[in-house]
């Protein structure tokens, strides 16, 4: 997976738009900032975000190659982001510590114990917000050609089916996207979004 990713990344000056989400400018806007962790953070565009909104920021990427060009970006924006070379189930994070743990189009792998839906759920506060958004639709694709099966991956549906009495579903929707201009996956146009509030 590691070595995948930074295949793809070295391919390409730069992967994505280098803009933060539309889906997470608009569901963060209405809460205070506190600690937020970033899965999944890519080159770095919603963590710097994030940052400069005066969260205390903690990103994890598997991808060197985009870390590097995130903590770059992090830099020119003089922000400060702590940044975790690591997949979201190798990750040794403080359980229950994050205020907000934000996924936004996460390449997560599906295992038999759910261990990376487990492990989204299991860094946020009691209190705190997870936010997780998908690409609508894929997750009824047949498998690519090139290899992609959307069967290998996890979905918003599949974290909320973990969801127990503990926690608020807030929106749990699809709705069409704010889709910045340029990078890879710009093409799609409508996000599921998943925005559960741990009560306890």
């Amino acid at each position: 997976m590691r070595a995948e990713w930074d295949n793809r990344y070295a391919d390409r000056q730069q992967l994505w738009s280098g803009q933060p989400n539309g889906a997470l400018v608009a569901e963060v806007a209405g809460l205070t900032p506190g600690r937020v962790l970033d899965v999944g953070c890519g080159e770095g565009a919603d963590a710097v975000w994030l940052a400069r909104g005066g969260w205390d920021v903690t990103a994890l990427e598997v991808s060197g190659v985009a870390l590097e060009r995130a903590a770059g970006h992090a830099r020119d924006a003089d922000v400060a982001v702590r940044w975790v070379h690591a997949a979201l189930t190798e990750a040794a994070l403080p359980p229950a510590s994050f205020d907000l743990v934000s996924a936004q189009y996460p390449a997560l792998l599906r295992t038999p114990d759910a261990a990376a839906e487990r492990a989204l759920l299991a860094a946020v506060a009691p209190g705190g917000v997870l936010l997780l958004v998908h690409h609508a639709g894929m997750d009824t694709q047949q498998a690519h050609d090139s290899g992609f099966d959307p069967a290998d991956y996890v979905w918003p549906s599949m974290v909320a089916a973990l969801l127990t009495d503990d926690w608020k579903v807030e929106v749990n929707e699809q709705r069409p996207r704010v889709a910045p201009d340029g990078g890879a996956g710009a093409h799609h146009t409508d996000d599921l979004v998943l925005r559960a509030r741990r009560l306890r």
